[in-house]
């Protein structure tokens, strides 16, 4: 039998489930490329001198990063012009998305979320937490709890010590 003053640890005693985003972070290099690079006077894109130059360009600096394409400029960029720049970018990334840096995060983490067995959440008390040293999109955490809700008992944010309760069934 336990003594009164006992000091106990309740949150290790729990059946709560804690369930860290930044665990499904893909480690690597992020890096984007931008087509304002290759205008014409910063405007234009001149479609015989924008092939010769991605085929001029090297392409060895994107490898292996996931990468990003975008044009900053405030031009209008036909659409196949992103797509040329993916067949160059694509042998050499690990992955290429169209738009910017935080659309390249929100692509990688909705691969790995479906990756994710939610059956071990089926009728569970699940905490997501929220601190992580790596950059974890809002979405993400949008895109989790929304798969949770069907199937877990609870949800809630945060630390097992402090959270936030956001649903309840």
């Amino acid at each position: 039998m336990a003594e009164a003053n006992e000091i106990r640890n309740k949150v290790a005693e729990s059946t709560l489930i804690t369930f860290n985003l930044e665990d499904l972070y893909q480690v690597g290099e992020r890096k984007s490329f931008d087509l304002k690079d290759f205008l014409f006077e910063g405007l234009i894109l001149r479609e015989k001198d924008y092939r010769q130059a991605l085929k001029d360009f090297d392409w060895t600096v994107y490898r292996d990063a996931f990468v990003n394409i975008q044009c900053s400029a405030d031009a209008i960029v036909p659409q196949w012009a992103f797509m040329l720049a993916a067949t160059y970018l694509q042998p050499v990334a690990k992955r290429v998305v169209m738009g910017n840096l935080e659309t390249l995060e929100t692509v990688l983490y909705q691969e790995a979320l479906a990756g994710i067995e939610l059956e071990q959440f089926r009728d569970e008390r699940v905490i997501v937490k929220g601190c992580s040293k790596y950059p974890v999109p809002t979405s993400a955490y949008v895109e989790f709890v929304s798969r949770l809700l069907p199937i877990s008992k609870a949800v809630m944010y945060g630390e097992a010590c402090s959270t936030v309760p956001l649903f309840k069934r």
